[in-house]
């Protein structure tokens, strides 16, 4: 899939959603009975007043993070697949090598083909779905 293949999201949401996300920082302090970020509170609320008016301001930064967000995929991608091929996979492939067994077939035969002779009916199309 290209990055010119997916849409971006609207300004509206964007701004809503950083709105948001800078009213979370600002807040959080309020747990451990510290100050409100002031700073982070008027960001968040620059950004609800950008999203809400739709604002073609959010465009460059709302480019810059759906970019981020496609290359964090390809990064943050291989490296999930590969955990689970190596914490998953090949325990199961190693422990079924201990047991010594064939799943697939794949040792040498000295038969004529590998073929399978299937019995009974080929298929069943009665109940498909």
């Amino acid at each position: 899939m290209n990055q010119n293949d997916i849409k971006i999201g609207t300004n509206r949401n964007f701004g809503i959603i950083f709105f948001l996300f800078f009213l979370i920082i600002s807040l959080y302090p309020l747990i451990y009975d510290e100050n409100i970020r002031i700073w982070s509170l008027i960001i968040s609320i620059i950004f609800l007043i950008l999203g809400l008016l739709n604002s073609k301001l959010l465009d460059p930064l709302n480019k810059i993070w759906f970019k981020f967000g496609f290359l964090l995929g390809k990064i943050i991608s291989p490296i999930v697949m590969g955990i689970i091929f190596f914490l998953v996979v090949t325990p199961i492939g190693l422990f079924m090598r201990l047991l010594k067994k064939d799943l697939l077939n794949l040792k040498f035969n000295k038969k004529n083909t590998y073929w399978i002779e299937k019995s009974g009916p080929k298929s069943k199309m009665k109940n498909q779905f």
